[in-house]
């Protein structure tokens, strides 16, 4: 018997698929988001995204795919509001969501798949309402976030953690996205190792792939000479961007003729806690004597952000957590080497000594040393960059959704078993 989902409701609460990965609250998990709703909407299973609506200008529904529909739901204020402030517009997001599922037959959704804590709430209810299985992927973890904060930066709240705890409780599976997340997912959260399955991300292959270096720094302005360091994603302390700009001065400090020929560019704006102090990027690089070579490039879609990739000698992700990583491998995709920190799911997104290097902890200092180890050596740079390449092809869009699928699949087949042995304890 046929056990896919002919259609899912994807909850998104605090971040619009439709928003520029890099501004605001958009990362990884938009990118996440919209790629595996169309890999699944390819395999016939219809996706509908809950969101919650930002502007009163979008129509309350927008065709994102062929198959993939995203709906605007009016929950709170629709500017002027922070992630933190979400919690107390989860009612009327539910409500909203409750309703367009009340406007068709019953079983118009076959499965619910919520992402981030926030939208697992609202998934719970939404579970329990009609009758369906919850499928729960967190993205980020506030225990493991709160276990390496930045300095500076704010610990994670109760509210986030208690209800990451019911989130873990309420839902039928969780996707992890490496193998450590599943981990946490049972060490620090008390989940059910049976319950927890693995799919890692993916990347788009036809759109990030290795291409001519000079054309790409023509394309992006920069010099074909140049020997350029990237980073992409929100300017934020958990990011760690300040990072790469003191071990690029500390690369400067130890060989002063670097100067001429160093770039370090970075590609996103303030989001988060970052945006309590929007310009501190461009102050510290003035500090540290490096505003020269410092590029500060606001954020850039997807086709840009590959001519980026492919135009940098290596993208550095300094990260004090991620779940994934998929800078890393959007990077190696593109045949750039990486050198990142050794948290998370980064030291599965990179494979440590072929790929690029993975750094314990985030003195500058040691983003110094194996940044100049990849630049002061020609051949290394070209074997890491083709072996950069050939790691990133094992983790295509395609193969994401085909795993969530069987999931999803494993998911309803389990609810449709335990309600025939209610109906024969009933008897």
């Amino acid at each position: 018997m046929e056990t896919l989902p002919r259609r899912v409701a994807l909850l998104s609460v605090h971040t619009s698929p439709l928003h520029q990965p890099g501004t605001g609250d958009a990362g990884g998990m938009n990118v996440y988001i919209v790629e595996l709703s169309r890999r699944l909407a390819d395999l016939g299973i219809e996706v509908e995204i809950f969101t919650r609506a930002t502007t009163g200008a979008l129509p309350p529904a927008v065709d994102l795919a062929p198959g993939v529909l995203v709906r605007h739901v009016t929950a709170g204020p629709y500017e002027g509001l922070s992630k933190e402030d979400l919690p107390g517009q989860l009612c009327a997001f539910t409500s909203g969501v409750l309703r367009t599922e009340a406007m068709h037959e019953p079983g118009y959704y076959d499965l619910i798949h919520s992402h981030y804590w926030l939208s697992g709430q609202v998934g719970w209810l939404a579970k329990e309402r009609w009758g369906v299985p919850l499928i729960h992927s967190m993205h980020t973890l506030g225990k493991v976030k709160n276990a390496a904060l930045a300095l500076g930066d704010d610990p994670e709240p109760t509210a986030r953690l208690v209800g990451e705890d019911q989130v873990v409780d309420a839902a039928d599976r969780l996707i992890a996205n490496t193998d450590q997340e599943a981990s946490e997912l049972v060490r620090l959260y008390g989940a059910e190792p049976e319950r927890v399955s693995t799919v890692n991300p993916g990347v788009d292959l036809e759109r990030f792939r290795p291409g001519g270096k000079l054309s790409a720094r023509r394309m992006v302005g920069l010099p074909p000479d140049a020997a350029v360091l990237l980073f992409v994603g929100r300017i934020q302390p958990l990011k760690a961007p300040d990072v790469l700009l003191r071990a690029a001065a500390e690369l400067i400090a130890r060989d002063p003729g670097r100067r001429r020929q160093l770039v370090v560019a970075v590609v996103g704006g303030p989001s988060g806690s970052g945006l309590a102090e929007p310009t501190h990027l461009h102050r510290l690089a003035r500090r540290l004597g490096i505003a020269d070579v410092v590029r500060f490039v606001k954020p850039v879609d997807q086709t840009r952000l590959a001519d980026w990739y492919r135009a940098a000698d290596v993208a550095v992700v300094p990260s004090y957590s991620e779940s994934f990583g998929l800078v890393a491998i959007e990077a190696q995709a593109c045949g750039t080497p990486v050198v990142a920190a050794r948290v998370g799911g980064l030291a599965t997104a990179v494979a440590d000594g072929r790929s690029g290097t993975l750094v314990s902890g985030h003195d500058p200092a040691d983003y110094a040393t194996a940044i100049a180890g990849l630049l002061d050596s020609p051949r290394m740079l070209g074997e890491y960059g083709a072996h950069a390449v050939r790691h990133a092809a094992s983790f295509g869009w395609a193969a994401t959704a085909a795993a969530t699928a069987e999931v999803y699949r494993h998911s309803i087949e389990d609810l449709r078993v335990a309600r025939v042995r209610e109906l024969c304890a009933g008897q």
